[in-house]
């Protein structure tokens, strides 16, 4: 239920006597609180969009990104001129592999290094596509039934994000990475 919906149904409410008066009282002190923060967050989410838009309109048009993990991820990464390539890129993020080999077992791991901020945002990124992005889910399912366990899918899945192709994709973003 939304703080809005409840809102509506204390409205409907006739008025009361003794203790209901109490209770409606607390009621609406309690969806007044929700309320407000809705509205701070959906202006502060329409400001971030607009600042977005002028500085970064290609990463807004990845599927499964919104306003606020674009600004996180632009934050997170700084200026683009630090990586000579998406190879570099994943490094920093965090999602190139690790080779960890024992015997005839060849097994990749995640890295712990990196930035693990920047690493949380492409996995809500990558886990939003997978429910609602057709080719990602079409590539999450191919590395499932090539043998990869859950975690090793998502991690692939993350490293071919084109998050960092978005970012140099559009010339305004590379002169504002750069300031």
């Amino acid at each position: 239920m939304t703080a809005d919906r409840a809102a509506a149904l204390l409205g409907r409410i006739r008025r009361a006597r003794g203790a209901r008066v109490t209770r409606r009282a607390l009621a609406v002190d309690l969806v007044a609180d929700p309320r407000h923060l809705d509205k701070k967050i959906a202006t502060v989410e329409r400001r971030v969009s607009d600042a977005l838009s002028d500085s970064e309109p290609a990463l807004l048009r990845l599927p499964g990104v919104g306003p606020i993990l674009a600004a996180r991820s632009i934050d997170r990464v700084g200026s683009l001129d630090r990586f000579p390539d998406a190879s570099h890129f994943a490094s920093r993020c965090g999602t190139a592999s690790i080779e960890v080999s024992s015997g005839d077992v060849t097994r990749h791991r995640l890295s712990r290094a990196g930035d693990r901020q920047l690493n949380r945002a492409l996995h809500l990124i990558a886990f939003s596509q997978v429910r609602c992005h057709a080719p990602a889910r079409t590539y999450y399912q191919y590395k499932r039934a090539a043998g990869k366990r859950h975690r090793e899918a998502m991690r692939c899945l993350k490293r071919r994000l084109v998050v960092y192709c978005h970012l140099t994709a559009d010339p305004r973003a590379a002169a504002h990475a750069a300031t």
